[in-house]
């Protein structure tokens, strides 16, 4: 048993070590604009809460690319779509350096949200790599957990990065640095990722798309003209409730089919359904709030009335903080789960993202306190990021490991992208042309983010707490 143990583990260290190099540029992206988000919104004549939109066009379409490149991955093979998804990510991260106006700049935004796919397809191409071993699923957990690892030691070096430059430096060559690295990641998967055929049958579901397409379009549009017309509107309503009719013929669409682009009958098992939706309100928190995280830091409290009036660089170095505590509990999840369980640890995770970010209402005028508060949401959160594909790829059948991780990640950027434009209206600006806070958003709207953040942690922790019988395991 040792044996192929021993040489499994041996032949992972290669290409855990390029992959390793994919997350670089993944933390890098991560990492790197958080700290400008304020600066940006200035570069392009923009207000602060409008900076949300960038985030929610980059999680609308992170949401409906990696269901089809995660099913792509199965049919074709993982490394081919990992190639695809950080060519795409490329292009848009080279657009948004050169954008000369904000609908540039969300068009190049919303392509590059296509590297959301690359943690689901590591972790796939590495399950598939340990195939037949007799410790899959912990070569699995470990080596995920050093992928997060570097990812979020490449967040902290990205937010660390641009915090240092964007003072000195025009904002087209500040943004032309991630772009440089995405393209050099694709030569690290050329040269250091094998190819692999693909491990399913069957064709690819195009009306699935379509109507997947459609669902999120109307519930997003829906938010957006909420932002604009206000909540008093029919319209936004109206098309929100379209898009959430619109599951019932989606839901019956793809369990008639053979190889549906989203396997709705393998979501709904007593095994999935559970991880997926705490994907989904986990993205709420590690996706939706770190534009307002940044925007709250930097905003002048003589003016805004909250804040800290942080600088570029001391926000950087306060979300460097945030992501040691990711990192940090990134690699402890897979000696916790070990020890108390998958189904335990992640309902710890849970509650600390809860505690972290409602920590936020009474203690959002201290600096010491929204420090520690931060570590205890980190730490939470980089144990889901972990936990999250890991427990997915455990609980399918093998031919829809890339399916089942991909699903982790397109149902948390769709919590991001539902997120982020709740929190646009949340964030809107108040006040008039020429008073002090024009521009700026309430302290309320600031303490709603938070409280919905807590809340989305909490109910995932709930439905871990109620899987019953084999699920729980």
């Amino acid at each position: 048993m040792a044996g192929p143990t021993s040489a499994t583990a041996r032949s992972l260290v290669a290409v855990v070590g390029f992959l390793a190099c994919v997350e670089l540029a993944s933390g890098v992206l991560q990492g790197y604009y958080t700290p400008i988000f304020t600066d940006l919104a200035r570069h392009l004549d923009v207000e602060d809460a409008d900076v949300n939109w960038f985030e929610a066009a980059q999680l609308v379409v992170s949401a409906l690319v990696v269901p089809p490149l995660a099913r792509l991955g199965d049919l074709i093979g993982h490394r081919r779509i990992l190639l695809l998804a950080t060519a795409i990510t490329a292009a848009g991260s080279w657009i948004m350096a050169f954008a000369p106006s904000f609908g540039t700049y969300l068009a190049g935004t919303a392509l590059q949200g296509a590297y959301v796919v690359w943690l689901p397809l590591e972790v796939a191409i590495i399950h598939r790599r340990t195939s037949g071993d007799t410790r899959q699923e912990a070569l699995t957990r470990r080596a995920a957990a050093i992928l997060v690892a570097v990812l979020e030691l490449s967040v902290i070096v990205g937010a660390l990065t641009s915090g240092a430059l964007v003072e000195s430096l025009s904002m087209t060559t500040v943004l032309a640095i991630p772009a440089v690295v995405v393209t050099l990641c694709l030569l690290a998967i050329w040269i250091g990722v094998e190819g692999a055929p693909g491990t399913s049958g069957g064709g690819f579901d195009w009306p699935g798309l379509g109507l997947l397409t459609l669902l999120v379009g109307l519930v997003m549009g829906g938010l957006i003209a909420m932002r604009l017309d206000g909540p008093g509107s029919v319209l936004p309503w109206a098309l929100i409730a379209l898009g959430l009719a619109a599951l019932v013929p989606f839901w019956r669409l793809e369990s008639d089919r053979e190889a549906p682009l989203v396997d709705v009958r393998l979501l709904a098992t007593a095994a999935q359904w559970p991880i997926q939706l705490t994907a989904f309100l986990f993205g709420i928190s590690i996706l939706g709030a770190q534009i307002p995280l940044s925007t709250y830091l930097r905003s002048d409290p003589e003016v805004a009335g909250y804040g800290f009036g942080l600088s570029a660089s001391a926000t950087s170095g306060r979300i460097g903080m945030y992501v040691v505590s990711l990192m940090v509990g990134a690699l402890a999840y897979p000696a916790f789960a070990r020890r108390a369980g998958v189904r335990v640890a992640m309902l710890v995770a849970t509650v600390l993202v809860a505690l972290g970010y409602a920590g936020w209402i009474p203690f959002h005028d201290s600096r010491l306190l929204t420090v520690l508060v931060m570590v205890v949401a980190g730490v939470g959160s980089g144990a889901m990021v972990v936990a999250l594909p890991s427990a997915a790829a455990a609980v399918s059948p093998v031919d829809r490991v890339g399916f089942a991780t991909g699903m982790t990640n397109a149902a948390k950027t769709l919590g991001g992208a539902v997120a982020s434009a709740v929190f646009a209206i949340c964030l809107a600006s108040t006040g008039t042309i020429g008073d002090p806070a024009y521009g700026h958003a309430a302290l309320s709207g600031y303490l709603a983010v938070w409280a919905i953040c807590a809340g989305a942690a909490l109910v995932g922790s709930l439905s871990l707490w109620l899987v019953r019988g084999e699920a729980r395991a």
